[in-house]
Formats: structure tokens, C-alpha cells, sequence
């Protein structure tokens, strides 16, 4: 394609056309409605158990209520476009909301392997110094790091959104599920190859970055105590589900396989919603503290009625 032929417009919004092919739209758009609304439900819950049992104010419980405020930002992002498109048939979005949702997910995609790798690290303190743990991660330091991972994942995702409000536009339709990075650079009259490669370095550096981390982290924990499955099954889960999808979207799209629209968008939406979905459940019902809890709201409302 000739991209000095195309003319750039002044764009005000997109057409989100991703789901054109898809049939019984609405039955999933409401199998989609359902998954979000299970992310807010498990998700809150956590934040409120946490929130109002002081005893649960320790530094392992403030990691996983980070999780679940970074699951309602993920799923927030993108479900609710996603259902409007499926059960409504709108499919215009806004410039602007097109950039700020697009910002906004990949933010939450970066902060879920940050938060979650710092998780790996505090299970290696508690199985590697249990007596120094506190003076290791002090309050003070946590608040400290998970500033600086949201620095840190703030200004990743800045390259991306300059990028995308310098390009000039060509088309207002986009043919993915939602707005992300390399819908909004299609849309753009430029070649798409030279701005994937900024993102693909990007994705690389907070997936596999993140990942080594994990990976060093549990090396650590195997060599100093065989006996881990019950500190750090509920970890491990929340791993697999953050981590398995994009490796193996990554890994695809660079081997020169190429996916249907519709498996792209398959992959794309169950790798945004399924961690935001599995996390909240993991530790609601596999942390003994946090099903303690749940189980005591149920009896006190049970109670009264």
C-alpha cells in the first residue's frame, strides 16, 4: 500500500466494526455483561473484606486489593464499549474516548504483571526471610515501590498514546473489539510496521520483564524450601491466567501465523477479562482470611433476615 497516497482527515470518532462477523451477537454480548459483572462482584468484595478487617492491613493483602482496583480499571476499560456494541449496535466512539480507553487498558495490562511479579517478590521474602519480613517490606517501602511501578507503567504507555494523538487518520472504521494500540495505528495514513515495532519492545520489556522476575523469584523459593504449594499455589494461578494468553498472542503473531478477526479478538478480550475474573476468585476463596470473612458477612445478613 501507498501511504503517500492516502489523506489524512480531521477525525472525531472511530467505528469499532470487530464484531461485524460475529454471530448471535447478543447472546455474547450477554455471556460478556455477565463476566464483568462476576469482575466487579469478586473484585469489590476483596477491596471491601480488606478494607474493613484491620487484621488483614498487612502488606500481602495490599497487594492483592492493588490486583483487584487493576481488574475494575482492565475490565472497565473495554467491557462496557464491548457490550453497547453487541447488545446495542453502537458502534461509534468518540476520538478522544478511543485514545483514553486504549491508554487506560494498556496501563491496566502493564500494572497486572507489575503487581503481580512484586507479589512473587514478597513471597519469596516470607518463605526466604520469614523473621526479617517486616523490616524488609515495610509499609513505607511498599507504597514506595507500587509508586514507582506506577510511575514506571504511566510512562510506558505514554510513548504509546504520543504516538497515537501525533498520527494523522485515514479511516474511521476499526476492525478489532475494542481500541487498542494497533487498531488506532491501522486507522493512521502511515505504515503500521515501523510504530508496531515501539510497541511490540514495549510489550516485551513489561511482559517478559515481568515474567523474569516471577521466574527468578520462585527459583529462589524452590532452592529454599521444597514445601511451597500451599504459600504459593493461589500466586501461581493468578500467574497463569495473567501471564499464558499474552505470551501465547505474542509468541503467534511472530511466528508469521495468522489469526481470523475473530480468533484475534477471542484472544485479545478473554486476555483482558480472564485474569480480571480468576483473580478476585482465587483469593476470596482459596485465602483462608479473606473466605473467613465472606463467610461472616453471609451468616450476619443471613441472620437478619
Amino acid at each position: 500500500m501507498t501511504f503517500s497516497n492516502l489523506t489524512a482527515e480531521a477525525i472525531t470518532e472511530f467505528y469499532i466494526t470487530g464484531f461485524s462477523g460475529t454471530q448471535n451477537p447478543k447472546a455474547v454480548g450477554c455471556i460478556i455483561l455477565i463476566i464483568y459483572l462476576l469482575i466487579l462482584l469478586g473484585s469489590s468484595a476483596n477491596i471491601y473484606i480488606i478494607a474493613r478487617d484491620k487484621r488483614l492491613h498487612t502488606q500481602m493483602y495490599f497487594f492483592i486489593c492493588s490486583l483487584s482496583v487493576v481488574d475494575i480499571i482492565n475490565s472497565t476499560s473495554v467491557s462496557p464499549k464491548i457490550i453497547l456494541v453487541l447488545l446495542a449496535g453502537i458502534t461509534a466512539i468518540s476520538y478522544r474516548s478511543c485514545i483514553t480507553q486504549m491508554t487506560v487498558n494498556h496501563l491496566a495490562f502493564a500494572m497486572e504483571k507489575f503487581i503481580t511479579s512484586l507479589m512473587a517478590y514478597d513471597r519469596l521474602v516470607t518463605i526466604s526471610n520469614p523473621l526479617r519480613y517486616h523490616s524488609i517490606l515495610t509499609k513505607t517501602r511498599i507504597v514506595l515501590l507500587t509508586v514507582a511501578l506506577w510511575t514506571l507503567g504511566f510512562s510506558f504507555i505514554a510513548v504509546l498514546t504520543g504516538i497515537a494523538v501525533r498520527l494523522p487518520y485515514c479511516r474511521t472504521t476499526l476492525s478489532f473489539a475494542f481500541c487498542d494500540f494497533g487498531a488506532i495505528v491501522l486507522a493512521a495514513c502511515v505504515n503500521p510496521d515501523e510504530y508496531f515495532v515501539v510497541s511490540t519492545v514495549l510489550v516485551f520489556l513489561i511482559l517478559f520483564g515481568s515474567f523474569a522476575m516471577i521466574c527468578i523469584s520462585y527459583l529462589k523459593i524452590i532452592f529454599t524450601v521444597l514445601k511451597i504449594a500451599s504459600t504459593c499455589s493461589n500466586h501461581l494461578i493468578v500467574v497463569a491466567s495473567v501471564f499464558v494468553l499474552p505470551f501465547v498472542i505474542v509468541i503467534v503473531t511472530h511466528i508469521g501465523l495468522v489469526l481470523t478477526l475473530t480468533e484475534r479478538n477471542v484472544f485479545i478480550i478473554f486476555s483482558s477479562l480472564g485474569p480480571c475474573l480468576v483473580n478476585p476468585f482465587v483469593y476470596c476463596f482459596r485465602t483462608k482470611e479473606i473466605r473467613s470473612q465472606l463467610f461472616r458477612i453471609f451468616k450476619a445478613v443471613a441472620s437478619k433476615h
